[in-house]
């Protein structure tokens, strides 16, 4: 194994301005991984290794000529990009058929902002149809896999970003989270993921754009292998680009000066509705004895509106809309006919995946139900001033990241409510870091969510590295060399 593949990008830019390792060396280190396990992920979709060598033949340059942009937190350290954020030239589908040959045009804020600290992208990675499922698959690229067992789901919609850096192909790489869409795939592929304040970081350049109050639901974020990656990455992106609406100026704290003595952990184990497996509240119980250990309060906390989670989840996201899913989904201008689409499915004639089809059908039950989402909405808001208000500045929440490790292909369509342990904290628009807690009995990835208030991105990411000196973090996975039946 080249330990290239093993370091924080952080540590890989400090190794290549000192010299000791090229920019160069470092970027074909993750070309030929990426190429190793690509076969059996299916999670790089349209690569420009070509342009990233030349990248980061300058960066040696640079670095050669002592020029200021060596300084750069990232300089010429290799990333990935979620497929739906604009990288300019490469393909930026969303996943869906009628898109299929559309290009990006430029390159979306966030990744403008990588560009800018030193960072060199590969390429795309594979996502869900339109971004709203919990498994990376779709007509246009196919099923991507989990590096740590291909039987078995890498989440959604930014999978392809966590089996990539879960896999050791890329340092890190750039998400997009409005139900759990990074958290999801870094707790599967077992890697840190960061979902932000909502409003922190623009959208600028993704496809599509949230509206209204919705872009403060869906977050731009990071996916990386090491802790230590997670606020730098924040810091590059981070920042109002007069294009995004949603997005708002913010302080953004620094993780070296949190002190977990001062600091209370909410311990909630369930959501009172969807049980957890033992292993994960097994492994939850173990972060709480360390934090107390290290002088921090732990208390338990049982939170009876988190029952209504999706209602609570689905409610916000329907009154926030105002393009529907469907009219995203269609065609040529055209919304899609959920019920149409179904009957073309059952004979194998939709361009569509069954899960974009049954959300096409599902989004309009809520207004069948109009009392049953001004219910919802009311649980929603009550929620997010109790959590204000018992968190207070130094509170932060232990919460399961899903019910289960990672399960099979197709098993989450027979549990479809079970992103709700992440959905919850968009419509809150709480920071919330995933970090991954060693391998289960099957030898799948553990992991926790560490949430805050809004603006503790800082305190969540504090927890993260703690907890990554305790428990290890990322484990480098035995990808197979084919996909197992």
């Amino acid at each position: 194994m080249n330990v290239l593949l093993t370091l924080s990008a952080t540590r890989l830019a400090q190794l290549i301005r000192s010299r000791e390792v090229s920019a160069r060396e470092v970027v074909e280190a993750h070309i030929r991984r990426t190429e190793q396990v690509n076969p059996v992920l299916n999670a790089m979709v349209h690569e420009r290794f070509a342009e990233a060598r030349v990248e980061a033949g300058v960066a040696d340059d640079q670095v050669r000529a002592g020029a200021p942009e060596a300084e750069r937190p990232f300089h010429g350290v290799p990333c990935t990009i979620k497929e739906c954020m604009g990288v300019a030239g490469l393909r930026q589908t969303s996943g869906l058929v009628s898109r299929k040959d559309r290009l990006a045009e430029r390159d979306a804020t966030a990744v403008q902002r990588l560009r800018a600290a030193g960072a060199i992208p590969l390429g795309v990675s594979n996502v869900s149809e339109l971004m709203m499922w919990m498994e990376t698959f779709n007509n246009v690229y196919g099923r991507t896999n989990n590096p740590y067992d291909p039987r078995r789901t890498v989440g959604g919609s930014s999978g392809g970003e966590g089996a990539l850096v879960g896999a050791g192909a890329s340092p890190m790489g750039l998400g997009a989270d409005i139900g759990g869409s990074i958290r999801m795939p870094a707790f599967f592929n077992g890697v840190f993921g960061h979902k932000p304040t909502g409003g922190l970081v623009p959208a600028t350049g993704h496809w599509p754009m949230a509206e209204n109050a919705a872009r403060k639901f869906n977050t731009t974020g990071p996916l990386c292998r090491r802790a230590e990656d997670l606020m730098p990455f924040l810091r590059a992106i981070a920042g109002p680009d007069g294009e995004d609406g949603g997005c708002e100026p913010m302080a953004i704290g620094d993780p070296a000066q949190v002190k977990l003595s001062e600091l209370t952990f909410y311990d909630v184990e369930d959501n009172g509705l969807i049980r957890v497996s033992g292993e994960l509240k097994a492994a939850q119980r173990d972060v709480a004895a360390h934090l107390a250990s290290r002088g921090a309060r732990v208390e338990p906390l049982q939170l009876a509106r988190l029952k209504h989670s999706f209602d609570i989840w689905s409610a916000m996201m329907d009154e926030a809309a105002e393009t529907r899913f469907s009219d995203h989904l269609g065609a040529h201008g055209e919304p899609t006919s959920g019920g149409r689409e179904l009957v073309r499915w059952m004979v194998n004639r939709s361009a569509h995946t069954l899960p974009a089809i049954m959300l096409a059908l599902a989004e309009k039950i809520p207004q069948y139900l109009p009392g049953l989402s001004k219910k919802a909405l009311e649980h929603g808001h009550a929620l997010k001033a109790e959590l204000n208000e018992k968190l207070g500045a130094h509170g932060v929440i232990l919460y399961p990241s899903f019910p289960s490790t990672a399960p099979r292909h197709y098993r989450p369509m027979l549990l479809p409510f079970n992103f709700q342990y992440t959905a919850i904290f968009n419509v809150l628009e709480f920071p919330v870091t995933q970090v991954p807690l060693g391998l289960s009995a099957e030898g799948l990835p553990l992991g926790v969510q560490i949430a805050s208030r809004a603006g503790n991105d800082h305190v969540t990411i504090a927890v993260a590295l703690e907890l990554e000196r305790r428990f290890g973090g990322w484990v480098f996975p035995a990808v197979p060399m084919r996909v197992r039946a």
